[in-house]
């Protein structure tokens, strides 16, 4: 990664650079196959190593959102709706007519509120551990709540898994990236009410095959979503990694390989 603490590799993947609204758009792809367009979670800084399990199968495309890893910022980016105008442009430069769409945390509502906007475009989708659903007796973590030195553990099951990417003394570098996807993060989530408000109102609009993935020991959004995802959705079957955490497919080979399966069916 340019000019960021870069604790992976992005050794075999093309490196394209797009200008949307003015806005430098940063995209990595790699493999042969049906294009999955892959949108991150509230932050980059975990890298997309997992990817290559899908680049025998599929051609897998990896922007980053604009605030994040190599994007530059747009000022003019404040809520998921925001994200959506531009990654409906972005598609546009990308020429993609059909595809499938895999969304994570942050993502996985960004892709929601995408297949929306883009009726016949998406073959398929996976939402891994999406946000955006909210309820009372399953709250999201309070990330202010939590001192900074317990928050990496947080989003695996395996706190040795996540040291080499956020380690408990991040260098200047690392700390300035991470403070940068988070206010990106909070700018663009300030409205999580009304996203769950609309979200209701609109995922049983969401006619597209879909997997909402999840894992059981997520401590970021709670497993017990993954239930309320798939009741609103018309055509969403679901899948509970035993285990897993909010990393789901960074750390989780099963995960990795259910979303492949799934990507790669016939079935309706």
């Amino acid at each position: 990664m340019t000019g960021v603490a870069c604790p992976y590799s992005t050794e075999g993947f093309r490196r394209n650079e797009y200008v949307v609204d003015g806005v430098r758009t940063v995209v990595y792809s790699a493999g042969q196959g049906p294009p999955v367009l892959y949108l991150h979670g509230g932050g980059s800084w975990h890298g997309f190593e997992w990817a290559r399990d899908w680049l025998h199968q599929f051609r897998v495309i990896l922007p980053y959102h604009p605030g994040y890893g190599e994007s530059a910022d747009d000022p003019d980016v404040s809520s998921i709706d925001d994200l959506v105008v531009h990654y409906a442009r972005l598609l546009e430069l990308l020429g993609l007519q059909r595809f499938h769409l895999v969304g994570a945390s942050l993502g996985g509502l960004l892709a929601a509120q995408l297949v929306l906007t883009q009726p016949g475009r998406v073959a398929r989708l996976v939402l891994v551990s999406p946000a955006g659903l909210l309820a009372p007796e399953h709250p999201n973590l309070d990330f202010v709540a939590v001192p900074p030195a317990d928050l990496p553990a947080r989003f695996v099951s395996d706190p040795a898994f996540i040291a080499p990417f956020w380690p408990a003394q991040p260098d200047a570098r690392l700390a300035a990236l991470l403070a940068r996807e988070a206010a990106a993060t909070g700018r663009v989530m300030q409205g999580l009410p009304a996203a769950d408000r609309k979200l209701r109102r609109r995922l049983p609009r969401l006619a597209v095959p879909t997997l909402v993935l999840w894992g059981e020991r997520d401590r970021i959004v709670a497993a017990a979503l993954a239930r309320e995802w798939a009741s609103l959705l018309p055509d969403a079957r679901m899948e509970i990694v035993p285990g897993g955490g909010h990393l789901l497919l960074d750390e989780f080979p099963a995960a990795r390989a259910a979303a492949a399966r799934f990507l790669g069916s016939r079935d309706s």
